[in-house]
């Protein structure tokens, strides 16, 4: 007999609850369900969404995004550029501390900065740009440009993978970007606790009393973040029926991604809300290519696979509602966001088999092996993996899938392995608007001729127009730039694409103060007594 869904759900909380070996308070806390499991806790070094849902649980920002895309001071009282926009003064916030009571200084913040700009697109272009940064006191701190660039603030208001989160000086210093940093120690709203910590299972926070939040009422990632729950649990569950039936009864408030199979139903049940987040909060899917190793070093063999993405097959594998999926959209920056363009997207129109199997013949592929990642455990992911695998593999590449779950996966992904090596070729991934709507964070054209990054891509004629972008601080000016910028990377194909689509939380109704972001935000939340 096939167990029924309540004995499932017991089964894993259980698991879990006895896994994190805690004393469980009166109140029940605050569960939220993850797209998949946390391994790595570092957002510095992890490209991982979860890694950063979990960074923003500890860790805080200078600046913050709010929900109208601007930016504002978050840890940071203020900030005053130059005439000449050349030097930048930073003042931080009165009384911020790390969880272990020191206070947050300004040397903290500057090697934060200087750690996370190693590993960051934006970040790297902002160093780059940078003759110094200085501490002037234990709450000031100075950042002087060599030339101009136009996107100061916005680099440090970065919402997404990788976010400048601040952490101490001595463990931002000792630390390489690539590697994991071993304590985490953030000034954010909630507490970790390591002890309670399953890797890949479950993950738990409690509130952080010594928090002082913004005097404002909390919009987006800005303003006033209030930590109104007492304790919050991230949850793993790779059964999407299991997710559903677990919001459905109250089991768990909140799950990061609604299962599509489901959305139809939760829109009519009154004690669930789905997020209306749109724009920038959507997702787009693609495929991560290795540029370092043979097959994909050779600009026609990265055209072939582009040339067998329909995406319209691709996001069909989701089952969408009307008006959830924009299988048309052939802009680099997503539909709906300031830079989309159509520059270059001729080229995407018309996907076909035929002309992906000319071009495999034009590089002079051999049939070698391909090792492909497949993230098996990830709902969002993996029904768009599989028929990506299936237009491959009919175009005539041969493909070694080599399933598992995404923690591991992305684990091998940064890693600059050979093939023999646990290396690989590809790896069907998703990005939202808020990794890919503004050139410098692109993940197929910020992260140019970087080498700190696991894709690898460097195209010669991209550097100048992208350092002009950098620069430019006219917006009309900005546009053009970065049209020309998403010619460049479809001609190169830097980062193929297999569909734009929406893909929605959902959470319980009784839930107060949940803010609508596009990404789990978990301040600000209570559940009635």
């Amino acid at each position: 007999m096939r167990p029924s869904w309540r004995g499932l759900l017991a089964a894993s909380v259980l698991t879990l609850a006895a896994a994190g070996a805690e004393a469980q308070p009166r109140e029940r806390p605050l569960r939220l369900v993850v797209n998949v499991g946390l391994q790595n806790l570092d957002p510095i070094s992890s490209p991982s969404f979860v890694t950063r849902n979990f960074a923003y649980m500890v860790f805080d920002t200078l600046v913050a995004m709010d929900s109208k895309g601007e930016y504002r001071p978050q840890m940071l009282e203020s900030w005053q550029a130059s005439p000449d926009r050349l030097r930048w003064t930073f003042r931080l916030r009165p009384g911020l501390e790390f969880h272990d009571g020191t206070a947050v200084t300004a040397e903290d913040a500057v090697a934060s900065i200087r750690r996370w700009g190693q590993r960051d697109a934006i970040g790297r272009q902002l160093l780059a740009a940078t003759r110094e940064i200085a501490v002037v006191d234990p709450a000031t701190f100075v950042l002087e440009l060599a030339r101009p660039f136009g996107h100061v603030v916005e680099a440090l208001g970065k919402p997404s993978v990788h976010v400048p989160f601040v952490m101490p000086a001595r463990i931002a210093n000792a630390t390489p970007p690539t590697q994991p940093v071993r304590e985490i120690m953030g000034s954010g709203p909630f507490l970790f606790d390591r002890d309670a910590w399953v890797p890949g299972e479950r993950t738990a926070f409690r509130r952080n009393p010594a928090y002082r939040a913004r005097e404002e009422a909390a919009d987006g990632l800005a303003g006033g973040k209030r930590p109104l729950a007492e304790r919050v649990e991230f949850l793993t569950m790779t059964d999407v029926s299991l997710r559903a039936a677990a919001i459905t009864q109250g089991e768990v408030d909140y799950l990061e991604y609604a299962p599509f199979d489901y959305i139809p139903r939760f829109r009519r049940d009154r004690n669930l809300v789905l997020s209306q987040a749109g724009g920038i909060a959507q997702i787009t899917g693609g495929v991560s290519l290795n540029h370092h190793l043979p097959p994909f070093n050779n600009v026609t063999m990265r055209r072939a696979v582009q040339a067998a993405l329909d995406r319209a097959e691709v996001v069909a594998a989701h089952g969408l509602a009307d008006g959830m999926a924009s299988p048309d959209c052939a802009s680099l920056y997503m539909c709906g966001t300031t830079y989309s363009n159509d520059a270059g997207a001729e080229v995407l129109r018309g996907a076909s088999l035929d002309r992906a199997r000319a071009l495999l013949k034009e590089a002079g592929y051999s049939n070698e092996r391909i090792v492909i990642l497949q993230p098996a455990d990830s709902a969002l992911i993996n029904p768009m993996a599989l028929v990506v695998i299936d237009r491959l593999k009919r175009a005539g590449f041969n493909l070694d899938v080599q399933a598992s779950d995404w923690s591991s996966i992305a684990g091998r992904w940064v890693a600059r392995e050979p093939i023999e090596r646990g290396g690989w070729n590809l790896v069907p991934v998703v990005y939202t608007g808020f990794d890919m709507a503004d050139p410098l964070s692109n993940v197929g054209i910020g992260y140019n001729c970087s080498n700190n990054q696991p894709w690898g891509y460097c195209v010669e004629a991209m550097k100048p127009v992208l350092d002009a972008y950098a620069a430019e601080g006219d917006p009309a000016k900005r546009k053009a730039l970065a049209a020309e910028l998403q010619r460049l990377a479809i001609e190169n194909v830097t980062f193929p694409l297999s569909g734009q689509f929406r893909s929605p939380a959902v959470w319980r109704a009784e839930l107060r103060g949940v803010i609508d972001f596009g990404f789990p935000v978990m301040w600000n939340i209570e559940r009635p007594r």
